[in-house]
């Protein structure tokens, strides 16, 4: 049911982009989400505060800080645009003639959704190293890498999110008139192809986060077998500490596994969609080309 009204979303988007009222949709629904969420995020940084004074922050733990913070913005950037719309029974477009309240949201869109899943990748990299190759994560790795990778991903997803404003890529309005987003039916190549590379780039960082969890997973499992393997009055005490040390690594992938799935399934039918129209739209333009030459002939 939520796929077919997306379709039809999809489907009605060129109507709805230019409308100027809000039709149909729940207030009420995204009130309780926008709650939900502000609120999440909140005792999550209350938490990750609380242990951070208790124990020095790693680095995985600034990359945590990071993720938690990002996704608030992204809260607080769209959902009251989405209230607002819904108390003012005015659509995004309808906000603003030169559609800078749509131009906002469909920026935001794209900009949290790629640098919330580039933290997890970094995250999901981090753990991999840490597990994998702790040599070259203790020698290499530190808390300044996370704050100068963070930095870096803000500011390529800020570069790449305002291509559209330079005509590569576009947003527009989707039904019921309270959210903008790119351009997922377009008609120019350039729009096109900035579809295609943004649909790229989340389907590259869901399978490399997926990859980098199962190498932890498997790297777990077999220092677990060492451990379980090694006996003697001597390596008794050495045991306890390495046991305190991969239970703690597996309270760290717990924690990113979650967090992956839960934006994996937000994110993964998304990716599908837009994929799945550049496939349909290079069918049309291959049958239409094989059906012109034939004519021709």
């Amino acid at each position: 049911m939520g796929e077919n009204n997306f379709t039809e979303s999809i489907l009605k988007s060129n109507s709805c982009d230019l409308q100027r009222a809000v039709i149909g949709g729940s207030p009420t629904k995204s009130a309780i989400m926008f709650s939900a969420g502000v609120l999440g995020n909140v005792i999550a940084l209350i938490l990750l505060e609380i242990r951070r004074r208790k124990q020095p922050a790693s680095l995985f733990q600034v990359l945590v800080t990071s993720l938690v913070v990002t996704d608030l913005l992204g809260t607080f950037s769209v959902s009251p645009l989405v209230l607002t719309a819904y108390l003012r029974n005015e659509s995004l477009v309808g906000m603003n003639d030169k559609r800078f309240v749509c131009g906002h949201f469909g920026y935001a869109m794209t900009f949290f959704s790629l640098v919330t899943l580039a933290i997890l990748l970094s995250m999901a990299v981090e753990r991999w190293l840490s597990i994998g190759h702790p040599y070259c994560y203790e020698k290499h790795l530190s808390k300044r890498c996370g704050y100068i990778t963070i930095a870096l991903i803000y500011l390529l997803c800020a570069l790449f999110s305002a291509t559209p404003f330079f005509g590569f890529g576009k947003y527009v309005q989707y039904c019921p008139g309270t959210w903008c987003f790119i351009d997922l039916n377009p008609s120019k190549t350039e729009h096109k192809a900035f579809k295609i590379i943004y649909a790229s780039c989340l389907l590259v960082m869901i399978v490399c986060t997926v990859l980098c969890n199962a190498s932890v997973i498997y790297n777990l499992l077999l220092m677990y077998r060492r451990r379980k393997a090694r006996r003697g009055s001597v390596q008794r005490q050495q045991g306890h500490t390495r046991h305190r040390s991969i239970s703690k690594e597996f309270e760290h992938l717990v924690l990113l596994g979650f967090m992956t799935i839960a934006f994996v399934i937000c994110s993964l039918p998304l990716v599908v969609r837009q994929l799945q129209t550049c496939q349909t739209h290079f069918q049309t333009s291959l049958s239409y080309e094989l059906t012109t030459r034939s004519s021709a002939s």
